[in-house]
Parts: C-alpha cells; structure tokens; sequence
C-alpha cells in the first residue's frame, strides 16, 4: 500500500511538472520575454506589501466572469496607452498585467513600459495559473469559482475551478 502511494505521489509530480514545462513552452513560443514575469505568489505577495496596480489586459467579458482581486480592468483589442496614462499617472509605481495564460498581458506590457512606465511585470501564467494555485477570483466583489477560458483550446491550462466560455 505504501509503495502504491509513493508511486501516485511520484507520477502527480511529473505530471505537474510536465504541465509547468508545457506551459513554459507555450509562454516561450509566443513571447519574446521583453516584460519580466511575476510569479503568481510573487505578486500575492506584492499585494500584501504594496501598493500594486493589477491590469486586466483580457476581453472585457472575461472579466465580467471574474478577475484578480482589485484588478482595474484595462482590456485586450480596445486597450488605450492614453486612456491608460490619463488613469494612472505614477509612471515608477509597479504595475502587473495579466490575462488568462501570459500572452495577451505581454504585448498590453510592452505598450506601457514603451509609455515610460518603469516597473511593469508579466503574471507569468495569468488568472489561470493564479486560480490553478488555489487563490480566489472575483465577481461583482464577491468570490467565485468561474474563470473564463477564452476558448477550447486555451480550456486545458485551467485545471483548478469552473470553465466558462
């Protein structure tokens, strides 16, 4: 019986870190790592510490299904760098932009450091890996298990709560 679980235990792990690498992968194959990635807890961290600007750079009816908590939601095809730098004029304060996996928030990133802005990061992985970590996400202020997906295909870097589309 030990044996057993030690084997579950040992085959959950590759699986996990296959999963990382796989997504590793993907991130490397669509960006070009111009933005420094934030972990997930790195930035659960910053919230803790500091004064953060979260940057929702998806559609905005993903984040009508949910968002990180005190995300200002800034959008992907109808994002703005003058409707951005009107709202948030400290151009040195840390700003990170997420989406669902890290793709869309990188080229919303680039946008605002070529802006001036001095202390943006990547959430490396986005709301998926934020809520694939165990960490709330919210609607309308209060807690849900809901995230939106984007699509089948992004669907499968969701493993952890309610897959909307």
């Amino acid at each position: 019986m030990k044996l057993y679980i030690n084997l579950i235990v040992i085959l959950f792990g590759l699986n996990l870190a296959h999963g990382q690498r796989d997504l590793r992968h993907l991130l490397e194959k669509y960006n070009n790592q111009e933005v420094p990635y934030v972990s997930v807890q790195e930035l659960k961290m910053m919230q803790t510490n500091q004064k953060v600007l979260v940057a929702d750079a998806r559609e905005k009816k993903e984040y009508d299904v949910s968002h990180l908590p005190q995300a200002e939601f800034i959008g992907y095809k109808e994002f703005s760098i003058e409707k951005f730098s009107q709202k948030f004029k400290n151009k040195s304060a840390p700003i990170v932009v997420y989406c669902s996996i890290g793709i869309r928030s990188e080229n919303i990133a680039e946008k605002i450091r070529k802006a001036g802005y001095s202390n943006v990061s990547n959430l490396y992985g986005g709301i998926f890996e934020w809520k694939n970590t165990g960490y709330d996400v919210f609607r309308n202020g209060k807690q849900t298990d809901s995230v939106h997906v984007f699509s089948k295909n992004w669907a499968k870097w969701l493993t952890n709560g309610k897959k909307v589309y």
